[in-house]
């Protein structure tokens, strides 16, 4: 599943190369996994903005070019298999069979592809609105937003008894630390996967959080990780899987000390973690 550096890097990728292009047309495929919510031929006609990005999910936004200015935009989601493809050809590839979504327009077409269809492109009159503000209202802070310090960071944790993997993976803390990157920052972090968040101490949350989001910056410098089928809107894997520590890795010997890695399931996802160098 594209996680917060995979969608960061995608987004990068095209947000200036389409800024500023104009809507020719608007392609619909099989259904996502929510309907668009408007007419595709509304969009004909309006000026794209600079893609931004809040937790997995990019707003691109649509401006009308009329006097009052009017705004809008797409709110789009990868799901679990889905890519972005940005080709400013003359001509491009008919829409394959999982090619789902294309916004033609004046400086090339945005394709959607998700052969899984968990992935989503919705229309919102803003992002302050729904049904934008209705999908993001339960994101938690962004990794590297300053409000986001070591004490608010632990508050929120105190206030839970899960396990402090399965509260990262929630989202509604930080975004930002799927799978993959929750289990790189525990192990950087020497925290046991299984602590209940409610136990740790405030030192230990900070350490967390420190980790989280040196794990994160890594991701992006290295374009993300490509376990499966990600690529930027270029086509270029990410390289961040190649530096995991634990992640993938069960049975293995831990880099820090040696002991076999282990692997177990939280929230239906796979754990990876050194019972040796990471403490409860």
């Amino acid at each position: 599943m594209p996680e917060l550096p995979e969608v960061e890097v995608t987004r990068l990728s095209f947000a200036e190369r389409i800024a500023g292009a104009r809507v020719l047309a608007v392609r619909i495929g099989a259904p996502l996994r929510w309907p668009l919510g408007c007419q595709p031929a509304s969009l004909v006609g309006r000026t794209v903005g600079m893609a931004a990005r809040r937790g997995k999910y990019l707003w691109l936004p649509l401006t009308r070019n009329t006097p009052d200015g009017g705004g809008g935009g797409l709110l789009l989601h990868l799901g679990m298999s889905g890519s972005l493809a940005f080709d400013a050809a003359a001509q491009i590839a008919p829409a394959g069979k999982h090619d789902h979504f294309d916004l033609v327009t004046s400086r090339g077409v945005l394709r959607l592809t998700d052969p899984r269809r968990f992935g989503a492109v919705v229309w919102s009159p803003a992002i302050d609105a729904a049904p934008a503000a209705t999908l993001l209202a339960r994101l938690g802070a962004e990794p590297f937003d300053e409000a986001l310090t070591p004490a608010t960071f632990h508050a929120a944790l105190r206030q839970r008894r899960t396990a402090v993997k399965t509260a990262l993976l929630a989202g509604d803390i930080v975004v930002g630390a799927g799978n993959i990157y929750a289990c790189e920052a525990l192990f950087a972090a020497a925290i046991d996967p299984r602590t209940r968040c409610n136990r740790l101490s405030r030192p230990r949350a900070e350490r967390l959080l420190a980790s989280v989001r040196q794990t994160l910056a890594r991701a992006l410098e290295l374009g993300g990780s490509s376990l499966r089928d990600f690529r930027d809107t270029h086509g270029i894997d990410g390289a961040y899987q190649l530096e995991a520590r634990v992640y993938g890795r069960e049975g293995q010997p831990c880099q820090r000390c040696g002991v076999a890695l282990r692997r177990i399931v939280q929230a239906q996802r796979s754990t990876f973690f050194c019972p040796s160098c990471q403490k409860r």
